[in-house]
């Protein structure tokens, strides 16, 4: 991927949530969360299991209705002015800009070359050369490239956890997003695995917005330029409690909640 033009910029937030609610059934995950994911940077989201962090994620593109038709949300995401839960968003288009990486690896049952072709190919027709170009830069930004390209038409699922993750992260790029969501995406793997990860985000930061939830208060604090901590407690669920540089949230928190779950004292 190539975008000499793409430069960090706190003033733009490329996603904006606005009072945003989210309910499973009658049962509410998220409460009034505002906040912004600054375009040209990473965003750390973090917080004790069962926060929201993951359905906070999950509400940015919509992905959550494809786990189910039973949910409701209230308030306002915008992805760069435009609200997502508006009536007449293409979901598919939404998806392609605004990518997703699981916690645990999905490749599909098929080829290496296959799966980072798949999304292009679902968009519309593409040349073979052009196609060709498009999955080797994916593969070449997710730093896979000099470990699969001799062995294109093997199966992914012969690749190691590590590889099988980039691979997903390769999938994602190659229909050129402006945002990449990420789930705890290095908690499956080993350390070495994890290492490179947190690398390739660290590279990535030059070509697209990233935000990742993650429990591994080392890894936000060295990948992330932002952080928010989210949290619970007796009277409400699922809210936003401190939003900041990740330097401010570390080091000097204004909430003793967010100072409490840096420093390890719960979660």
């Amino acid at each position: 991927m190539n975008n000499t033009n793409f430069a960090p910029d706190a003033t733009i937030p490329a996603l904006r949530a606005k009072d945003l609610d989210f309910y499973y059934g009658t049962q509410k995950a998220l409460e009034s969360v505002s906040m912004d994911i600054y375009q040209g940077h990473i965003t750390a989201i973090i917080g004790p299991s069962g926060c929201g962090k993951s359905t906070f994620l999950k509400s940015l593109n919509r992905i959550s209705e494809l786990e189910s038709n039973n949910i409701k949300v209230e308030g306002e995401v915008e992805f760069f002015g435009q609200n997502i839960y508006a009536s007449r968003v293409n979901l598919n288009r939404l998806r392609q800009q605004i990518g997703m990486v699981f916690q645990k690896p999905n490749p599909f049952p098929m080829s290496i070359y296959d799966n980072v072709a798949y999304g292009v190919r679902i968009a519309g027709r593409c040349a073979k050369s052009k196609l060709d170009e498009i999955v080797e830069s994916a593969i070449k930004s997710a730093a896979l490239w000099d470990e699969v390209k001799d062995k294109l038409n093997k199966s992914a699922l012969g690749l190691s956890g590590g590889q099988q993750q980039r691979l997903c992260i390769a999938r994602a790029l190659a229909v050129k997003p402006k945002i990449l969501l990420m789930d705890e995406p290095a908690s499956a793997l080993d350390p070495i695995a994890t290492m490179k990860i947190e690398e390739l985000i660290k590279t990535l930061r030059q070509e697209v917005t990233i935000a990742i939830v993650t429990h591994n208060m080392q890894q936000a604090a060295r990948v992330s330029d932002y952080t928010a901590f989210f949290s619970t407690d007796e009277s409400r669920i699922g809210q936003m409690v401190e939003f900041g540089s990740t330097t401010q949230i570390f080091s000097e928190a204004t909430q003793s909640r967010t100072r409490d779950y840096v420093q390890g004292r719960f979660g």
